[in-house]
């Protein structure tokens, strides 16, 4: 109880910023605080199912945590159009914010499961977001709409495996002809598709992520500190 009383006075002043020297699951100690206080008891719930699944995958193989995270994610939050969970077009949420609102709409998705993976340890040159048009309405339809997801490359040269909320199952993205990608982006690159080279500061080109990498360090969520294995 003191050291939430603490946490709220720090918050109320403007003078936590949350951050931790201890890598692993200690931001997330914060960040259930952080949830508890902003948005109450049923989002901590969350974030907590939220850490306890990073701890039972820290000593797994990248293949069960990639299923696992993407599982999670398209079960634990709805669909929902950004209109009717934020009242605008298009807003990225960070995995709290989706969390507090249990709805997520496909951009949402594909940066809880970023956001996991990296704290799992799989490297930022490993992942990237991708920006596509979808098609809808099956194989012989001209309609298609904006879409996001997550791509996993088991090594950096590899054909990415997509992470999806509209299909759940993992396939290799030449299997995806529902696809076109447009660009590619994460923390430290912006990709338009088929370049080999990043064109722009995606924090400087995508004011949406900067927003959410912003949020992310606010919470204290370091994603250059992964969970640490089991020794």
């Amino acid at each position: 109880m003191i050291r939430l009383l603490s946490v709220v006075l720090m918050l109320a002043l403007g003078t936590w910023t949350l951050g931790t020297s201890d890598a692993g699951l200690e931001d997330f100690a914060q960040l259930e605080e952080v949830a508890a206080i902003r948005y109450g008891p049923e989002t901590a719930d969350r974030v907590r199912e939220w850490r306890e699944l990073l701890e039972s995958l820290a000593d797994e193989d990248e293949q069960t945590q990639i299923a696992r995270v993407n599982e999670f994610f398209n079960r634990l939050l709805r669909y929902q159009d950004d209109q009717i969970t934020w009242g605008q077009e298009d807003f990225w949420a960070t995995p709290l914010e989706a969390m507090d609102k249990g709805a997520a709409d496909c951009e949402d998705y594909s940066i809880a499961k970023y956001v996991s993976l990296r704290k799992l340890g799989i490297p930022d040159e490993r992942l990237r977001l991708f920006y596509v048009r979808a098609r809808i309405g099956g194989p012989g339809s001209n309609l298609s709409q904006a879409h996001m997801v997550l791509g996993y490359f088991e090594t950096p040269r590899d054909e990415p495996l997509v992470l999806d909320n509209l299909i759940t199952r993992i396939e290799r993205a030449g299997e995806r002809d529902d696809l076109t990608p447009i660009f590619s982006f994460n923390s430290r690159g912006l990709w338009p598709d088929g370049a080999s080279q990043s064109a722009a500061d995606p924090t400087a080109r995508l004011s949406r992520w900067r927003r959410v990498l912003e949020q992310l360090a606010e919470y204290g969520l370091d994603l250059e500190q992964p969970i640490n294995p089991t020794p």
